[in-house]
């Protein structure tokens, strides 16, 4: 457990030497959210019905933005061979990169949440089942996402790869935050959408990893 720690705690310190794909992670989100009462019209009503799910897509392509450098340039500078070879499981070296990836990219987007649904006229009630699906989803990106990072590891334009594998996965988690959200807005009951929500991140969490981990092993 101290070897994993060490491992986040190094990932994060990184993160915070570099702060540009964080940065670029939120302004994407919100300049996605900015742009679209300029595509649909500024009519409160529009915005506020399309909301849900414009926030859902936007948050999820904003995190896969540096999802494609995630084991690239630890395998560049030979890290990545001394990691597998520190003792710990290749999907416990996943783990803590898809842990990084949430507290680098998602938890900022998190916290940008309000801001992107303020432009979206999301009603202010809404914004904290809208915070809790974003954070879900988010989680679920992660994992997938280290997933798909590590199969696209070497391979010819992994980049363009990457969130051709993802994307498709992540669909449910879209679905089901979008409709929390709604019913948040609508003032009914969002919990049991965030469960299920819950119940993806639950399943991909020791799955994933072990994808991943058995990935980084074959490379």
């Amino acid at each position: 457990m101290a070897a994993w720690l060490a491992l986040l705690a190094r990932e994060l310190r990184l993160a915070l030497r570099h702060p540009a794909d964080t940065l670029a992670a939120v302004l994407f989100f919100v300049l996605v959210a900015a742009l679209f009462p300029f595509g649909v019209g500024p009519a409160p009503e529009t915005l506020a019905r399309l909301a849900p799910g414009a926030l859902l897509a936007a948050a999820l392509l904003a995190a896969l933005l540096p999802l494609d450098r995630m084991f690239g340039a630890d395998a560049e500078d030979g890290t990545l061979d001394q990691l597998l070879l520190s003792g710990l499981a290749p999907a416990a070296v996943a783990l803590a990169k898809a842990a990084a990836h949430w507290l680098t990219t998602g938890l900022p987007l998190l916290l940008a949440t309000p801001v992107a649904a303020a432009m979206l006229n999301l009603p202010v009630e809404a914004w904290p089942a809208a915070m809790a699906a974003l954070g879900l989803a988010a989680g679920f990106l992660s994992l997938l996402g280290t997933a798909g990072a590590a199969l696209t590891l070497g391979a010819r334009r992994g980049g363009v790869l990457l969130p051709l594998l993802v994307l498709p996965l992540a669909i449910p988690a879209v679905i089901f935050g979008a409709a929390g959200i709604e019913a948040a807005s609508a003032g009914l009951e969002a919990r049991p959408y965030l469960l299920l929500l819950a119940a993806l991140v639950a399943a991909a969490l020791p799955l994933a990893p072990l994808a991943a981990g058995a990935a980084l092993r074959v490379e």
